[in-house]
């Protein structure tokens, strides 16, 4: 534009002065005009590249606030991959922590079936020992006895009679344990200084107190220290008398 300017003032000059020719007047005229065309195009292609440019500036704006958007996404997909791996982490303890205590748990119920399984054969034995033992006693009596007076085979002997104290002082007579009757009556003498309370409770017809009792006040000289240390009720100790002994 100021090119023109200039061109155009420098032919007003010539043509004041009058030493310009009209042939070279219609040449800067034309160049003049050539100037102005393309001075247009010139802010043609800069409108146009003005509009490319506010184009390109509002495509940045969408580009950035979609790259934003995105972010915010990968940061919030982000934060709940790492909650449900937090929770899938928490959810493994705990089934851990469940497989422990049942296999614990299982543990000890074997262990506690061995220790019934034990106790199971223990009784077995236990109850084997007695059967035997009352099964020797029983033949060393009948062996010891005359032939007349022994019971007939496979009836067992005839119980003791509980003796009854006369007059007013049975009212006051404490309860009497009962006595055993079968093979247990009639056996060798049992020696309260060493015999179990389950054999007293066997072969004397005790309850499991009074035997305990004997055995925590041992040990005894006579028999009569049962009823002076108040171990048994004198009438128990009158039934079981013929059947104890106190030998060390």
């Amino acid at each position: 534009m100021s090119r023109f300017l200039v061109s155009a003032a420098v032919v007003a000059a010539f043509i004041a002065v009058g030493c310009v020719s009209k042939g070279k007047y219609m040449e800067v005229v034309e160049s003049t005009e050539g100037i102005r065309a393309d001075l247009e195009k010139t802010q043609q292609r800069k409108s146009v590249l003005e509009q490319q440019v506010k184009t390109l500036k509002d495509s940045n704006g969408k580009l950035a606030a979609e790259a934003e958007s995105a972010t915010a996404e990968m940061q919030r997909l982000k934060e709940s991959r790492e909650q449900e791996k937090a929770s899938i982490e928490e959810r493994i303890k705990e089934q851990e922590q469940k497989i422990r205590d049942l296999a614990a748990q299982q543990k000890a119920m074997r262990q506690e079936f061995e220790q019934a399984k034990e106790r199971n054969e223990t009784l077995k034995t236990t109850a084997a020992r007695y059967q035997k033992e009352l099964k020797e006693r029983q033949q060393a009596m009948e062996s010891a006895l005359p032939p007349a007076s022994r019971p007939p085979i496979g009836l067992p002997p005839p119980a003791q009679p509980v003796p009854m104290p006369p007059g007013p002082a049975a009212k006051t007579q404490p309860e009497v344990a009962p006595v055993p009757t079968g093979p247990k009556a009639g056996l060798s003498p049992v020696n309260i200084n060493t015999a179990s309370a389950n054999d007293m409770v066997l072969f004397l017809g005790l309850t499991k107190d009074m035997a305990e009792r004997v055995v925590a006040n041992r040990p005894y000289r006579l028999k009569g220290e049962l009823v002076a240390k108040n171990v048994v009720p004198k009438g128990t100790f009158d039934v079981i008398k013929d059947r104890i002994a106190v030998t060390p």
